[in-house]
């Protein structure tokens, strides 16, 4: 059930029926207890899976966050209210959370994929989840050491998966526990969530930039098998990021095209119900290219499309 993973930490697969299907919750040995990093979602599967473990006899002193996406957040309500275990987030998270209470945050979701190409989701989609109905016992920001077990572990603000991510560093034993900021063998989707625009893609290179500062001799991600060299890893990621980006700007003409076009053109059929994190994933791409000038946006009847930005040396060439 729970393997060690590090001198004193432990990890355990949570498993739960959505998304990824499973997270990985790290339990870190304190003398009251353990801290443990991310809960898994609000399901019967992970409740289940976190009653084994208590059930063993198992103390809990605190839980901590890396970020506030469902599958991280999902159980801190239940942690924290059933359980009687202190919960702690980021300052940035909680925010998050406040913002995503009620049915604001799905219909600025609902709106923002309409508003590029895609058709609406779901009433049921369309429903919040009450795991963001509660207040945190505490915070922390951006550089601040906590002590997780009995280790002091700085928390590094890394946003771009997720605008509040944190990755939390032990500057002795050289371990990174990184969420969703960097994964083994897969890309961390860089999405908008929230539905609010902003350029998540930049924010993400330049926190990978921000992590190689780093020496790591092991990595912990939020999914999947552990990280022996994350400075590599780092470096394959925006290898990947950049070939998709040729992908996206190769699909962009002088024909504007919506990000849900374009989603269909490199991944394929797109069903944005089914696999959101597709469009997603292009979009994100489409605003970072916006950014830097390789594209450029064309609005009608508030629907947004992309075409290639041309130069008036390129289209000097093109004349000849």
């Amino acid at each position: 059930m729970l393997t060690e993973v590090a001198d004193g930490i432990h990890k355990l697969v949570i498993k739960f029926p959505t998304g990824m299907g499973e997270v990985n919750c790290y339990l870190i040995e304190g003398t009251n207890g353990y801290t443990v990093i991310d809960t898994g979602t609000d399901s019967i599967e992970a409740k289940d899976g976190w009653k084994k473990v208590l059930s063993s006899g198992i103390k809990i002193e605190k839980v901590v966050l890396t970020h506030t996406h469902q599958d991280h957040i999902g159980l801190a309500k239940w942690f924290q209210q059933e359980v009687g275990v202190p919960v702690i987030v980021s300052n940035l998270g909680y925010k998050e959370m406040k913002k995503n209470r009620g049915s604001h945050g799905r219909n600025r979701l609902n709106s923002l994929i309409i508003r590029h190409g895609g058709v609406s989701l779901p009433h049921k989609i369309n429903e919040d989840p009450p795991i963001y109905d509660f207040e945190p016992d505490s915070f922390f920001e951006n550089h601040q050491h906590l002590q997780l077990g009995e280790e002091s572990y700085e928390a590094i603000w890394t946003p771009g998966h997720a605008p509040d991510h944190f990755c939390f560093y032990n500057e002795n034993k050289k371990i990174m526990i990184a969420g969703d900021h960097v994964l083994n063998r897969i890309s961390p989707v860089i999405g908008l969530w929230s539905g609010e625009e902003a350029n998540p893609l930049k924010d993400y290179f330049l926190s990978l930039t921000e992590l190689e500062k780093y020496p790591a001799d092991i990595t912990l991600p939020g999914h999947g098998d552990l990280i022996s060299d994350l400075h590599t890893r780092i470096h394959e990621l925006e290898a990947k990021h950049e070939h998709r980006l040729q992908q996206v700007l190769l699909s962009v003409t002088s024909e504007s095209k919506t990000a849900y076009q374009i989603s269909y053109e490199v991944y394929g059929t797109v069903n944005i119900i089914l696999n959101l994190s597709s469009f997603m994933a292009t979009l994100t791409r489409l605003l970072y290219l916006e950014s830097i000038g390789k594209v450029e946006r064309l609005e009608l009847d508030e629907v947004v499309s992309f075409k290639r930005k041309v130069y008036i040396g390129e289209i000097s060439i093109n004349n000849n």
